[in-house]
């Protein structure tokens, strides 16, 4: 199924659109992380090595694919490695259409990133007809002669993004590790003052039921 959509200009990486994440799924955050990381490759080698014009990339369970149209954008989603490439660029020439159609025109001149957000829209209407690839147009879709497909490059996140994305997932992975300290710690804290109160409370009770007799006490022979 398509899990995450994203484009973003070639030149320098700049997130144009995204499809809203509604998948919760943990490892989504570090995707992002590696299609972010993907764009900012290409651009650090923009113009003297343009990208290719359709690229797969694997990456755990899951593959990124790429297309870059005319106007220098990269429309890219990810995917489960069972996923059909057949469908996924097919996915991925319709965003391209409607985008184009829509911002060619504007896309050299934003600067700021997602600057074409309401595009969401039209990647979630889209995404809702490829995620069964059961469906009777989608079955015909696969069936159809689609020759470009099979010289679709496919590599390996490491290779696309070599050791700089290693150590920045070694960051990742010491943030979150970092972020789970704390959590013990506060929990921890928690268990402690659970603990003093268990210990204490019986003999709080006592004190409070000997010195409430001798209140009375006081209270009725004065």
């Amino acid at each position: 199924m398509v899990k995450l959509t994203l484009i973003a200009r070639v030149r320098d990486g700049l997130p144009l659109a995204e499809g809203l994440d509604t998948d919760k799924e943990h490892d989504m955050f570090t995707y992002k992380s590696q299609a972010k990381a993907i764009f900012k490759k290409i651009a650090s080698n923009y113009p003297s090595q343009k990208p290719a014009p359709r690229v797969s990339i694997e990456s755990g369970s899951c593959v990124f694919h790429y297309m870059v149209d005319s106007n220098n954008v990269m429309y890219m989603t990810l995917t489960d490695k069972q996923y059909p490439r057949k469908l996924a660029y097919q996915y991925l020439d319709e965003l391209a259409k409607e985008f184009s159609s829509l911002y060619a025109g504007q896309v050299d001149s934003v600067t700021r990133p997602y600057a074409f957000i309401k595009f969401d829209t039209f990647i979630q209407k889209t995404k809702k007809v490829y995620l069964d690839t059961r469906t009777q147009r989608n079955v015909e879709r696969l069936n159809a002669d689609l020759a470009e497909v099979h010289s679709i490059m496919t590599k390996n996140i490491q290779d696309v993004l070599g050791q700089g994305e290693r150590l920045d997932r070694m960051t990742e992975m010491s943030n979150m590790l970092s972020q789970d300290a704390k959590q013990l710690a506060v929990k921890a804290k928690g268990l402690y003052h659970q603990a003093l109160v268990k210990k204490y409370l019986p003999w709080v009770v006592v004190i409070g039921i000997v010195l409430l007799v001798m209140i009375i006490r006081w209270t009725v022979y004065s």
